[in-house]
């Protein structure tokens, strides 16, 4: 044992894994053997998903199952819709929501078990995983739509994942453009190593706790603005740039002078620009194009030039993902839960990979209180 202080285990080995790797000094993402932008280029959401499922690229007969047996877990039962209602009345934040929702899922699968012995089994794990990745995007839409006062959208077996999210969001089945931009989008926020909350997840599971409590912890973490928050802080900022009519270089010159955090720049794990906000940013700047309002991609360009000759930072995944799904009408708060509604893939991936070769997780933290103190009786306090 070590007596060295690694604070939030930056730079701890706390498992081994095939699952994703990352070159923080090159800029590199990898899902099992595949760079991200060959993924993101040639492959779908769903073949993403089979792959980190079951560690190879699917067949076009296997993709087609796959994607079947998916499609057909999309609809949420009237127990859960009317959850889904009263979370929406109550003008919940859309991560609570989805947390409380997640959690209620276990309640309607009848493999949602905790023992100990059941809890590890494979296959069945990856059928509660295919439903957890299916129904996540439904209740998102639902929930969006409820409380705006429109009816949810029942989902279409017949869409892409991606197509069908915004069909459902929308009750407009997308063009091609949108739904592949939506796809790419997936495909880049399916896996990141052992981010905060996917160890989440797997410490959750080390105990050998069940596949929805792990999703529970992954869905509460991600929820944090160190995390998957950042993306909606991102567009806000912009916004605030836009409306204040400053040049954005000035308003961000601005903000730091008062000791602000601009939003979006910066990652524990890369010291170059994020692989995946360079695919997202050629993507923000085709849809300005073909919106003709190159407005928010060109205030975005202005401050991460900025932010990288003053202050050496770079742009990270929330940096470009944000003006994105702006520019596809997809509602600001909702940005993370679209995250977790990709994330659902990596996070269920660990999970499989944790229970294979599973122990606790149970980390030590210095003792820095005080020592031998000697106890007074309260009466005499």
């Amino acid at each position: 044992m070590t007596d060295d202080l690694n604070r939030g285990l930056e730079g701890v080995l706390v498992a081994e894994s095939e699952l994703s790797f990352i070159d923080g000094d090159e800029g590199r993402l990898v899902y099992r053997g595949y760079t991200i932008e060959d993924l993101a280029e040639g492959a779908s959401y769903e073949e993403v998903v089979y792959l980190l499922w079951h560690g190879e690229l699917p067949t076009a007969s296997e993709l087609e199952e796959f994607s079947a047996a998916m499609a057909a877990e999309r609809s949420l039962n009237d127990d859960l819709l009317r959850t889904v209602e009263s979370l929406a009345d109550a003008d919940e934040d859309p991560m609570a929501a989805l947390r409380t929702v997640v959690s209620q899922l276990s309640a309607d699968d009848d493999e949602a078990v905790f023992d100990a012995d059941a809890v590890t089994d494979r296959e069945a794990n990856i059928r509660k995983a295919t439903r957890l990745t299916a129904k996540i995007p439904t209740a998102i839409a639902a929930f969006t739509r409820l409380r705006n006062g429109d009816d949810p959208v029942e989902p279409r077996e017949d869409l892409s994942h991606a197509a069908n999210f915004l069909y459902m969001l929308n009750d407009d089945e997308p063009d091609e453009v949108l739904a592949e931009v939506f796809d790419q989008a997936l495909v880049l926020h399916a896996d990141h190593g052992l981010n905060a909350s996917t160890f989440s997840a797997s410490v959750t599971a080390s105990t050998l706790s069940d596949l929805y409590s792990a999703v529970t912890s992954a869905v509460g973490t991600l929820a944090g603005s160190l995390h998957g928050g950042a993306n909606k802080n991102v567009m806000r900022m912009l916004i605030e740039v836009d409306e204040s009519g400053m040049d954005p270089t000035e308003w961000v010159k601005e903000a730091l002078d008062e000791g602000r955090r601009v939003a979006g720049f910066g990652h524990r794990v890369y010291n170059v620009k994020d692989p995946r906000a360079k695919i997202l940013g050629e993507q923000s700047e085709s849809l300005a194009e073909a919106a003709g309002n190159m407005k928010w991609y060109d205030c975005s360009v202005a401050i991460e030039e900025y932010m990288q000759a003053e202050k050496g930072l770079a742009p990270n995944v929330d940096f470009y993902s944000a003006s994105t799904y702006y520019q596809m009408g997809i509602p600001i708060d909702i940005y993370t839960a679209i995250f977790a509604m990709s994330r659902v893939a990596g996070w269920t991936a660990h999970v499989l990979e944790q229970y294979e070769d599973n122990r606790l997780i149970r980390p030590r933290a210095r003792y820095i209180g005080p020592r031998d103190l000697t106890f007074v009786p309260v009466d005499e306090r």
